[in-house]
């Protein structure tokens, strides 16, 4: 059997060699899966709902204890660590208080000799292939409503954050979820091609665009379903009449929370040229405000880059825009503790790759605009469309500008935020499919029609 080895990013130090999955274990839980979902999906919804909340209040109590695996296995800091933890909290109400609605049966007409009606039937057995940037969330997003819509859950969590989705399933299975309706499954890319092996019903990945691209044409030609939550070049612009200090404390927040790790950090930013200069002096000064170190320090806010091979990505987009012509005004360098510092460039333009392709670190481009219709232009020349932002005092003009930019969410004098109430989804290599809000309830089912004449 193979072994994953878990490090901590910011020490090296081994925390833990694990038996990993092969083939023969992942296809072995791929049939006790099928066999166990029926029964599962036979449960009172009401039930499914009430294992769910012994799951939230599991959370609860281990909070601290989950904080720090998250800490030691990714490297964020302790105090965005737990967070993520309370920000899981309100996300699980949201599917524990809206599932019954979400999963109901509709009635849409009525007639003395026709009823219609729609159900929503579990897909069956789905596998989820998750993310290591925010484990909590991304891992419930799906696992939590694809459980309480009667699915069994093939779960394989990045080799990254193996320990917490250990600590994910452990807590689901002793809330009263059968150990075969959610089985994890161990390792890294090995497992996760044999996992597009097995007859599943439906794929969930969240991860980069060319993992994603490889899984959809691996899943080409069979009949499953699909969703890709991928990656995003996360665009913003600062107009004229935006206040520049609160805009630049608020955006540098967005862009270097979880050193930059986020699906849907800010990262590219156009500020007007009016107030292009006070911007950059208030978000300088915000940036120089974050400690950097260890991510065991309660007080430190730039922790660990989680993988080591994204150093060197960061690495050559600095570079890049250094030869380019960009002005390197904060960082541009590694530190100890695998975190890299925050690094700011202005005079960018769109020949630099910082400015094109996913950073996934505390890296941000400022370029100064001359007009809305620049602005637009610019937060549309892009391949992703994940998130997209606009700081103003005129709604109108915001509403206006953000009904052209072509992303899944639109932000209004906020970023990188994340509700349960609304779908999330991408448009162009940002992804296909979404999670969160109704929607992400119901697209772990299938619509069943029902034509009831009576006799």
């Amino acid at each position: 059997m193979p072994v994953l080895t878990i490090t901590n990013p910011a020490t090296g130090a081994q925390l833990a060699a694990l038996p990993g999955d092969d083939a023969a274990s992942i296809a072995a839980k791929a049939r006790a899966a099928r066999a166990a979902q029926p029964a599962w999906a036979a449960r009172a919804l009401a039930e499914r709902i009430a294992i769910m909340r012994r799951f939230r209040d599991a959370v609860v109590a281990e909070r601290e204890a989950l904080a720090l695996t998250l800490t030691q296995e990714v490297g964020k800091p302790i105090a965005q660590s737990r967070n993520e933890l309370n920000g899981l909290l309100p996300r699980l109400d949201f599917f524990l208080d809206h599932a019954a609605a979400a999963l109901a049966d509709e009635a849409v007409f009525d007639d003395p000799a026709m009823r219609e009606r729609i159900s929503h039937v579990p897909l069956g057995v789905v596998a989820n292939i998750s993310a290591w940037n925010y484990p909590w969330f991304v891992s419930c997003n799906v696992v939590v409503p694809a459980l309480l819509a009667g699915n069994a859950v093939l779960y394989k969590p990045s080799e990254v954050a193996t320990l917490t989705g250990q600590h994910l399933v452990r807590l689901l299975h002793a809330a009263g979820v059968p150990s075969d309706v959610l089985a994890l499954v161990v390792g890294a890319g090995e497992a996760g091609a044999a996992l597009l092996e097995q007859p599943i019903d439906g794929l969930f990945f969240t991860g980069s665009v060319a993992t994603g691209k490889r899984i959809a044409k691996a899943l080409a030609g069979r009949l499953v379903k699909l969703q890709l939550e991928l990656g995003g070049k996360d665009p913003t612009y600062v107009r004229a009449d935006a206040d520049p200090k609160t805009a630049a404390e608020s955006l540098a927040d967005g862009a270097m929370y979880n050193a930059g790790q986020s699906c849907c950090s800010v990262e590219r930013i156009y500020v007007h040229a009016t107030i292009h200069d006070a911007f950059v002096k208030h978000f300088l000064a915000t940036v120089d405000g974050f400690k950097i170190g260890d991510p065991m320090d309660e007080t430190t806010y730039i922790g660990a880059i989680a993988r080591a091979p994204q150093l060197a990505v960061l690495d050559a987009q600095v570079a890049d825009a250094k030869a380019k012509g960009a002005t390197l005004v904060r960082g541009g360098h590694r530190l100890p503790h695998q975190a890299y510092a925050p690094t700011v460039f202005t005079n960018v333009n769109h020949t630099m790759e910082l400015m094109r392709e996913e950073s996934f670190g505390p890296v941000i481009g400022i370029q100064k605009v001359v007009s809305d219709e620049e602005a637009v232009a610019l937060m549309n020349d892009t391949h992703y469309g994940l998130t997209a932002g606009v700081y103003t005092r005129d709604e109108v003009a915001a509403r206006a500008l953000l009904a052209r930019v072509n992303a899944g969410s639109v932000y209004w004098n906020c970023c990188d935020r994340v509700s349960p109430r609304l779908p999330w989804s991408g448009v162009g290599d940002s992804g296909i499919g979404l999670t969160l809000s109704t929607y992400g309830i119901q697209t772990f089912t299938k619509p069943k029609a029902w034509h009831l004449r009576a006799p």
